[in-house]
């Protein structure tokens, strides 16, 4: 996960070394980005800072504190079973002077561990803090594979959770059963994200289903829509259903009868002849207005 710090006088590079200072105390952070502007709602006031560049002693250290967390998960496990816990431990970390020991770990009910932490504490010599964390939490830092056959996003590259809707998926017609459109965390696949910012733009420019169109194969309505391939499925009148590029249907009911514009492109224009004067709206005429502005949308 990225954190934003306070590098003061120091100079850095990508891909250094840092020792940070953080709630938990001294730790080793590797430089991510440069300094730059952000939101400010990113970032959390005051910055900490970046204490110094990581020496050869730090890196050292760290690694040794590394070896240690596989045993303190081990004596963590023995001590869950000895008092009956219903958790799971998920993995360890030392701080970078080793004098806080973090235990991560999941569970469906709450659970009091405070004699656990009492029995932790005595014999590993240090301050030892439980942190329980949720179902994507837990995918993020077991790792493994999702649907797709790729490493997980959450433990690959993804550094914040994005809330994931159902609608999200009914957008991008997928199906709205939960087993097969969650993650192996058991939630909505993060990836449901990605797309939906496209799929949101073009809802707006898709004629809807149903609707009336007017194609070079003839007139027909709208059974289906390619977002993707910005397309239209339409069923003739004839009966055929017939795949056509968006630019070449018009909506029923426009006057000018000019095809939908393509995303990104600039809306056409009607380049016919017409009279320099004002005139007058009839009251045939604002009901048709407001059926094409409704098409439109």
């Amino acid at each position: 996960k990225v954190y934003y710090f306070n590098r003061g006088d120091i100079e850095m590079n990508i891909d250094d070394m840092v020792v940070v200072e953080t709630a938990r105390g001294l730790e080793l952070g590797q430089v991510a980005s440069l300094p730059h502007e952000v939101k400010e709602e990113e970032i959390e006031n005051p910055l900490k800072p970046v204490v110094r560049k990581a020496t050869p002693e730090d890196i050292e250290m760290s690694k040794s504190f590394e070896a240690k967390e596989k045993e303190a998960v081990e004596e963590c496990a023995r001590l869950v079973e000895k008092l009956k816990l219903g958790m799971k431990l998920l993995g360890a970390e030392y701080n970078l002077d080793g004098t806080r020991l973090t235990i991560h770990f999941s569970a469906e009910e709450r659970v009091d561990f405070r004699e656990l932490v009492k029995e932790l504490a005595r014999k590993l010599h240090v301050r030892v803090e439980m942190r329980q964390t949720g179902p994507r939490d837990e995918a993020k830092m077991i790792g493994g594979c999702g649907r797709c056959g790729r490493p997980l996003c959450c433990a690959t590259f993804l550094s914040n959770f994005t809330p994931v809707s159902m609608r999200m998926a009914k957008d991008q017609g997928l199906p709205l059963n939960p087993m097969k459109i969650s993650g192996v965390c058991g939630r909505l696949m993060c990836c449901l994200v990605y797309e939906n910012e496209y799929y949101q733009e073009m809802k707006g420019i898709l004629p809807r289903h149903g609707q009336r169109v007017i194609t070079p194969s003839g007139d027909g309505r709208i059974v289906d829509a390619n977002p993707l391939k910005v397309s239209v499925m339409v069923e003739l009148e004839s009966g055929a259903v017939v795949e056509f590029p968006l630019d070449q249907v018009t909506v029923e009911g426009d006057a000018r009868r000019q095809p939908v514009s393509q995303p990104g492109e600039p809306e056409k224009t009607d380049k016919s002849d017409k009279p320099n004067v004002a005139l007058k709206e009839r009251p045939g005429d604002r009901r048709q207005n407001r059926g094409r502005d409704a098409n439109r949308s």
